[in-house]
């Protein structure tokens, strides 16, 4: 079923008829295959669709500790493309990348690059935003939205019109990719190029050429250039050439031709990636051996924080190796992660029938390298040593090709029904149960906003009993942005406000966007504060008792979260005046 098109599945998936039936019922239509004007036209409007719905839904969503940093290194990187642009010679010296670049240099250059552009362009000479912060956020909603229409692409290509929107949109509403996808940080980013780098290999191993394997080696490039997660990528790669080699050998091939195309491909990721990341990030133009050493030192080596996992807060190894796979059961759509599980086990059983009948894997064992994306993204999990600090942003590579199975999933479904129950014949069907698939996911996703990294699913009990069980509800000090209305109408003029788990960049953006008052001083110690934020973590209940002890009161004069579950509080010193 699966190695035919929508439309062959779909006439396959019927018995034989009868003489009558033949001269009296139409044939069951396809799963709408479009034409190709059409699939341009709904892939343009969806992308404008998504970006459109991350932009009008950011401004009310506070800023995370890591965007205030990416802000700081962007406006360094702004000043640069300044200078470059006035001067070029002196932009190029030492000097003056070293003092752009070294800010944030354990983070590749590109998306801040973006981000630097962006607020630029678009912030500071067009004004299309009235808030720097949305400016630097656009870059990555950007990259959200392309990631969402390819998404679309590919699984419009393979399943039909109705599954791959129910695959993209399925990803878009995944409650934590959504919160991430309006974020001037690289998470969405990085699963935006690892998505289009796999898809571009995909081409490559599927068609005659140079082409595709130059494409794939530039989007190499650009994933090293975005984040650490793309290391990966080169063990996809090599996993699938395993796997076609494999097939090849089992039906006693002589001639390879995908098997050829797959490593000519690696060799062009291993070539043309290094080129490109070292071109687009001027930290690396001086002493680069020792430079990428300390880059990868980083990362390898990196610091522990901590997270809570069912009432624990682990802050060193052993880290629990349930721990993505818990996350993942708990914040991801159960009905996306159904359909995902029935696409991947139809892929898993095809291969299997092909692979026992010495039969080529169907469309270059494109399902099966959607597999070997999704493992190889949680592989790191499986170690006991790995950070978990993250949460779910670790692994989000993985969600794009998840959607992928889920269009599979929704394609199998569809035509079993419609196997199963004759009259389901009319082709608007598969979008009727389309809206019925996607309804909770949109629901969740918009419900939990801007709440995002508290958005648990039902099977845990949702939010409340994410809380009960010991999830951690919140982290990256954003919930601030949801307490602005109160300060700027309570805090009296010049007052103080300790700002706990927010980052002062990110607490400086509120106020350059004027979303904060610019009179609200921020301090960094509880004892000199009027008003005292507590975003709301295991390991920081301390920070709340000292809200106690030097307030004189147990009780918050605010408190704000997600269905009933604290995630800010402020405490408030009685002597604190009116404004």
């Amino acid at each position: 079923m699966s190695g035919a098109s929508p439309g062959e599945a779909a006439s396959a998936s019927e018995a034989e008829p009868t003489a009558a039936s033949k001269s009296s019922d139409p044939p069951p239509p396809p799963l709408l295959e479009p034409s190709t004007r059409g699939r341009f036209a709904v892939t343009v409007a969806l992308f404008a669709s998504v970006l459109t719905l991350l932009v009008t839904t950011c401004s009310g969503l506070g800023y995370a500790r890591d965007e205030g940093f990416y802000f700081e290194a962007a406006r360094a990187y702004g000043k640069w493309f300044e200078l470059f642009v006035s001067d070029r010679a002196t932009a190029l010296q030492r000097p003056a990348t070293d003092a752009a670049f070294g800010v944030n240099h354990e983070h590749p250059a590109l998306i801040k690059s973006l981000f630097a552009l962006s607020n630029l362009g678009l912030e500071r000479k067009w004004h299309v935003f009235d808030e720097p912060g949305t400016s630097f956020r656009f870059p990555a909603m950007v990259l959200a939205a392309l990631l969402i229409a390819s998404v679309y692409r590919w699984g419009e290509r393979r399943f039909g019109r109705a599954a791959g929107l129910v695959g993209a949109l399925s990803l878009l509403f995944a409650p934590r990719f959504f919160y991430h996808a309006h974020l001037a940080c690289f998470d969405v980013p990085i699963a935006a190029m690892f998505f289009f780098t796999v898809l571009a290999y995909s081409r490559a191993v599927s068609t005659e050429g140079s082409y595709w394997p130059l494409v794939t080696g530039l989007l190499f490039g650009l994933s090293l250039d975005t984040k650490h997660n793309s290391w990966f990528l080169p063990f996809v790669v090599l996993t699938h050439l395993v796997v076609l080699g494999t097939n090849a050998w089992l039906r006693r091939e002589r001639v390879w031709p995908s098997i050829h195309r797959s490593a000519m491909t690696l060799v062009s990721m291993a070539l043309v990636g290094p080129i490109v990341v070292f071109v687009l990030w001027p930290w690396l133009w001086h002493d680069t051996l020792t430079r990428v050493a300390d880059y990868a030192r980083f990362h390898l080596q990196h610091e522990y924080y901590n997270m809570e996992l069912f009432g624990r807060t682990y802050w060193e190894p052993p880290m629990p190796r349930s721990y993505a796979w818990v996350m993942t059961l708990a914040t991801v759509p159960i009905v996306t992660l159904v359909a995902g599980a029935i696409g991947a086990a139809r892929s898993l059983f095809t291969a299997a029938k092909q692979t026992r009948a010495r039969e080529p894997l169907e469309h270059g064992g494109e399902p099966l390298l959607w597999g070997i994306a999704v493992l190889v993204c949680y592989a790191p999990w499986l170690r006991d040593s790995t950070p978990i600090f993250g949460g779910t942003k670790h692994w989000m590579t993985a969600y794009p090709f998840l959607a992928l199975f889920v269009a599979s999933g929704f394609e199998a479904s569809i035509l079993a029904t419609r196997k199963l129950v004759a009259a389901l014949r009319n082709g608007w069907f598969a979008y009727v149960v389309a809206l019925v698939v996607l309804a909770p996911s949109v629901r969740e996703s918009l419900h939990a906003h801007p709440w995002g990294l508290g958005a648990y699913t039902p099977l845990v009990g949702g939010t409340p009993g994410a809380a009960s069980l010991g999830l951690n509800r919140s982290f990256w000090g954003y919930n601030t942005g949801a307490v602005v209305d109160y300060l700027n109408r309570e805090v009296p003029e010049g007052g103080r406000v300790y700002i706990h788990d927010t980052a002062w960049p990110s607490w400086e953006m509120l106020q350059e966007d004027g979303r904060l008052r610019p009179d609200i001083r921020a301090v960094s110690a509880v004892s000199s504060a009027d008003f005292a934020l507590y975003h709301h973590e295991q390991h920081m209940q301390g920070e709340e008792y000292q809200a106690w002890v030097a307030f004189g009161t147990v009780r918050p004069d605010l408190v704000r979260g997600l269905d009933g579950v604290p995630t800010i509080s402020v405490y408030r010193r009685s002597s604190a005046g009116t404004r």
